[in-house]
């Protein structure tokens, strides 16, 4: 994986969640899209945990040798900026730098119920909205996001109809 650029413009980020919001999204897809990142992160040595969650239910969570409980309250707190906000943890963030401030110095939230840093991803279905969240922690802010968006583009691409995988809208 090459290097992700440190800051993603707003653009760009609402670009991504556009063109990954799904059909449907199951038990089993969260299992498949959980395995995925899990292989990901084996290949690259990533010392990360990885969460995914439908509304309140948790359907997979997995800590990579290297991380740590800490990577655990942080996956909570980017989650719950998904939740509030329906937008990426990321894209949260990013909108607050564009304006010249900081999510801590603006929203007025309690920073440590919320982080507006990179790696919560809204799960996203067509004709419903965000249903849950996908969310990695456990490198640099841009690493973790980009390392959900390309787990998100590679688990819609392998989507089939009939494999009851999830998939972008045509």
């Amino acid at each position: 994986m090459s290097t992700p650029r440190q800051h993603l413009t707003v653009d760009e980020i609402v670009e991504q969640e556009r063109r990954l919001t799904l059909h449907h999204f199951t038990h089993d897809d969260a299992w498949k899209l959980g395995s995925l990142l899990v292989e990901m992160a084996h290949l690259r040595g990533a010392p990360v945990a990885i969460d995914i969650r439908r509304g309140a239910q948790q359907l997979f969570h997995c800590a990579l040798p290297g991380s740590s409980a800490d990577n655990d309250a942080w996956i909570d707190r980017k989650r719950r900026v998904v939740e509030r906000y329906g937008e990426s943890s990321y894209l949260v963030g990013a909108r607050h730098r564009a304006k010249g401030t900081t999510f801590e110095e603006s929203s007025r939230l309690d920073p440590d119920v919320y982080a507006a840093h990179g790696g919560s991803f809204p799960i996203t279905i067509e004709g419903a909205g965000v249903v849950g969240t996908v969310t990695v922690s456990g490198l640099p802010q841009a690493e973790d996001h980009a390392m959900v968006v390309e787990a998100l583009e590679r688990f819609a691409a392998h989507a089939d109809g009939s494999s009851g995988t999830a998939g972008p809208p045509s």
